[in-house]
């Protein structure tokens, strides 16, 4: 499994290909591509590149899915005897991003079309495995 450590919007986040992560917002359309360069750790099947403070050459591609808000956060302050009370919300813009492929030195190590490749490959042997089991058995079944 391949995964990298990214930094955006002030805080870092393990990416995966294939899921989504809700960011701060982003500077870009719903639909288009963007590309987070600033990437601290590439895993690429227990082959471990840590960066300096980032990996040279690593850049995670992604598409933008939708721009939304967060959860609604309440700030109370009060202060006793004094009749003095402020009540204030905050909700934070938030970009949804799905990771679409890891690169390091213009080489994909990993992206969304290996990854369903590798699972329909794995539930192909499985589904084999599973009708060899099935023929065995009934074979020494009818013995």
């Amino acid at each position: 499994m391949s995964y990298a450590i990214i930094e955006t919007g002030g805080k870092q986040l393990r990416v995966e290909p294939g899921r989504f992560y809700d960011i701060e917002l982003l500077p870009v359309e719903p639909g288009n591509s963007y590309t987070i360069d600033k990437v601290l750790l590439v895993n690429d099947n227990d082959e471990v590149t840590i960066g300096q403070p980032f990996v040279e050459g690593a850049t995670v591609e992604g598409t933008v899915l939708r721009h939304l808000r967060g959860r609604k956060i309440l700030v109370y302050k009060m202060k006793p005897k004094k009749k003095t009370r402020k009540k204030r919300g905050h909700r934070q813009e938030i970009t949804r991003l799905t990771i679409d492929s890891i690169t390091v030195n213009g080489t994909v190590i990993a992206s969304v079309s290996a990854q369903e490749e590798t699972s329909s490959i794995s539930q192909a042997e499985e589904t084999t495995e599973a009708t060899e089991t099935t023929e065995t058995a009934t074979t020494s079944a009818k013995k």
